[in-house]
């Protein structure tokens, strides 16, 4: 194309696919997400921090999901000739740092931001390829002290944008049950057992048919009994008033370094039944960085979900 050309060709006035633009209706909206989460996680006595939104690509390829690493991550290769990501999810970050600090650091932490995060998916109603997000996490708790606290702070998130209990549903699914029920049939292969919680955790999302032939193939089509550990959960929760929750076995989440329970929390209304958002124990994650593991919990909840909630059961936006 020659010069004159370039002088005459239009720029569009489209932002890039999948992103957003904020005018200042919108922004309020954003900000009031923004501010019932901060107030909200600080009301429960975790503190704020935050990272850069690059990140070197070898973090997510131990223990993210397979659908992460292989499909949705957006990555180049520096001047440096090193291999960075756009972050696609924040907890390999938070190990990052507190494996960095590991010896000075004061237990148990409590710990949120709201990063922006990066996925190459197909946009679509709740998706985006930028996404901005809650995540709370609690380091140095084990036991299901911890895992009963991150449920009640998400259960408190959603309250505070004011959900009534019937309009959410809380699915918690044990990780640690389905590794106990694949070793008490044999299954040892690793490589196998990952292909069975992503098939797992694909329900909803691939033909039923084709995800159930593939784990019948690989000898994954049974159901997961609910163990002690996770009714004891449960029942410390409604002990606490919190009733609407589950046992899920079809929980298991995307993410290969769960460890134990993990949860997500589902809309009720017919006009938008899905999962909003989730999370769980992941006591493991900072091996990967040849610390010693700290026991943690957490979870991550979106913007874009969390407002399409909003704007199907008319909850009023505060916006300033």
């Amino acid at each position: 194309m020659n010069t004159e050309e370039n002088k005459n060709e239009k720029l569009s006035t489209e932002c890039y696919k999948g992103v957003r633009d904020f005018f200042p209706e919108d922004m309020a909206i954003q900000n009031y997400i923004f501010d019932t989460w901060r107030e909200t996680a600080k009301k429960e006595g975790y503190e704020e921090y935050g990272a850069s939104i690059l990140e070197p690509a070898e973090i997510y390829r131990s223990k993210s999901g397979q659908e992460i690493v292989n499909e949705q991550m957006f990555t180049f290769t520096d001047r440096g000739d090193r291999e960075v990501a756009l972050r696609p999810e924040m907890t390999p970050t938070l190990a990052r740092m507190v494996a960095g600090k590991r010896k000075s650091l004061k237990f148990p932490l409590r710990w949120f931001s709201i990063p922006n995060l990066f996925r190459y998916e197909r946009p679509q109603r709740g998706r985006r390829r930028e996404h901005w997000q809650l995540n709370c996490d609690l380091l140095g708790v084990g036991g299901i002290e911890g895992d009963i606290e991150i449920i009640s702070l998400a259960h408190s998130v959603m309250k505070s944008f004011g959900a009534k209990d019937d309009d959410f549903l809380i699915k918690i699914g044990s990780r640690k049950a389905l590794e106990d029920e694949l070793s008490k049939r044999g299954m040892n292969d690793n490589k196998n057992r990952k292909e069975i919680a992503y098939l797992i955790d694909r329900k909803g999302k691939l033909p039923e048919e084709e995800r159930m032939a593939k784990l019948k193939e690989l000898g994954g089509d049974f159901e997961i009994e609910e163990n002690e550990k996770t009714a004891n959960i449960r029942k410390a929760l409604s002990d606490k008033g919190i009733e609407n929750t589950v046992f899920d076995p079809s929980i298991v989440r995307g993410f290969d370094y769960y460890t134990d329970m993990v949860f997500e929390v589902f809309d009720q209304s017919p006009e938008n039944k899905r999962s909003l958002f989730g999370g769980g124990r992941y006591d493991n994650l900072l091996e990967i960085f040849d610390v010693e593991p700290v026991p943690a919990v957490g979870f991550g909840m979106g913007d874009i979900t969390i407002r399409d909630f909003l704007e199907t059961h008319g909850l009023k936006v505060k916006a300033n």
